[in-house]
């Protein structure tokens, strides 16, 4: 609905629950840090969004394989804060970072595979690289 304050609020609450409730490196409050972010970045605040995104990341690093479908996540939301920022080779580290974990993970027809080439084509594109694009 766009009301990003409120979802904020829903989010920040839940967010709470978690940490009394679980381990401080469960993977649910990587994506509660996840879902706070993306509220952030639809705000536009880029540098809140960075910082819950990390927070998601950091979390994932210690709780998951390295190769867990999370990660892409957490490497593709980090990608769109800083294809918003206009920073488009970090941008493009991230979603190529996202596509790798997502080849392993996923079958050769996922459609988030289809996604993720579009995410670092259109990277390619702000660039000015169309041949790559």
């Amino acid at each position: 609905m766009g009301d990003y304050s409120k979802a904020l609020e829903f989010y920040e609450k839940s967010h709470k629950i978690y940490e009394k409730a679980l381990p401080p490196n469960h993977p649910d409050l990587a994506t509660s840090y996840n879902n706070i972010g993306e509220v952030y970045r639809k705000m536009g605040d880029y540098s809140k969004a960075l910082e819950f995104y990390e927070k998601s990341l950091k979390i994932r690093e210690k709780a998951l394989p390295s190769n867990h479908p999370d990660f892409a996540t957490s490497y593709n939301n980090i990608g769109h804060v800083y294809h918003n920022m206009g920073d488009y080779s970090k941008a493009l580290e991230f979603y190529e970072k996202a596509h790798q974990i997502s080849e392993k993970a996923l079958p050769p027809n996922h459609p988030h595979l289809a996604v993720s080439k579009h995410d670092i084509g259109l990277i390619y594109e702000n660039m000015g690289e169309y041949s790559k694009a």
